[in-house]
């Protein structure tokens, strides 16, 4: 795909290697991307990245990205900031947006951004907040161990129910990521009762998703996060709506450093929120 914008601009589908900018930008907006993140986003949907050029040189960029027939999620909508204000950024997010089609479309959009996005059809449906800090490492928790392949089924299916569209082939990639640790607990009779992971990222290690029964769930893998993170910073993005999961991260120390809002253009899957004491992702939801 690629599509004329103003002036020389051409934005076409980009390539891995392209996206290695376009994290460095996203680096240097303090959104502290995953080091591992863009091999596992485009498993879940090579085509749905794209990037604006003007005379060969990147300037412009966001990904728009499949989840099955009904849902996509809209993500790194970026352009370089001596160029900004010349139209380079609305051509760029047309031709994206036309990867979805009918799908409805979430995103987590910056403050600065958000009366743009309702203008594009975008509703709000919640805020998030980025809590930063280094947590407090308490006793091992019970029930709760690093994950290994047999729980891969398990887990699969627990996050689809916290999440607004089934993703097998993303979690298949960013849970064996490079640097990517997961833990899962179980409650009575053995059952899955939440699961976590945490990665290595620019400024910080960064936590998602926690999805999680009850707050005592996600405060047993909370504890063993910051085992694992043996005094290293935390970052996780917390929905407002469950105050659990703030409390959680606020007796813990943690502090808010940013706010995004959860937007979407239509309607989503129904899926059991006050599970997720934190997201996978501001980029792919």
């Amino acid at each position: 795909m690629t599509s004329p914008g103003p002036g020389r601009l051409v934005v076409s589908q980009a390539t891995l290697d392209d996206w290695k900018v376009v994290g460095g930008w996203a680096a240097d907006e303090g959104w502290n991307p995953g080091l591992s993140d863009s091999a596992s986003f485009f498993v879940q949907d090579p085509g749905g990245f794209f990037i604006g050029r003007v005379d060969g040189e990147p300037v412009s960029a966001i990904s728009v990205v499949n989840y099955g027939a009904d849902y996509a999620f809209l993500g790194f909508y970026l352009v370089r900031p001596d160029l900004r204000g010349r139209g380079y950024g609305l051509a760029t997010w047309e031709t994206a947006l036309a990867h979805a089609g009918g799908r409805t479309v979430g995103l987590d959009g910056v403050v600065a951004q958000q009366d743009n996005y309702r203008k594009s059809g975008f509703e709000l449906a919640y805020r998030t907040v980025r809590f930063t800090g280094v947590a407090p490492v308490g006793e091992a928790p019970s029930g709760v161990r690093a994950a290994g392949p047999a729980d891969r089924a398990a887990i699969t299916a627990y996050d689809s129910v916290c999440h607004p569209a089934d993703r097998p082939e993303f979690l298949e990639s960013w849970l064996t990521a490079p640097g990517h640790r997961t833990y899962v607990r179980h409650g009575d009779g053995g059952r899955l009762s939440g699961y976590a992971v945490i990665r290595p990222a620019r400024d910080s290690l960064r936590i998602g998703p926690l999805f999680a029964d009850t707050a005592d769930d996600a405060r047993a893998l909370f504890t063993a996060l910051a085992a694992d993170a043996d005094g290293r910073a935390l970052a996780v993005d917390v929905p407002q709506t469950n105050t659990a999961a703030v409390a959680l991260v606020e007796k813990l120390g943690l502090t808010p450093s940013f706010e995004t809002a959860r937007m979407y253009t239509g309607p989503v899957r129904a899926s059991a929120q006050e599970r997720v004491h934190g997201v996978t992702s501001l980029e792919l939801g």
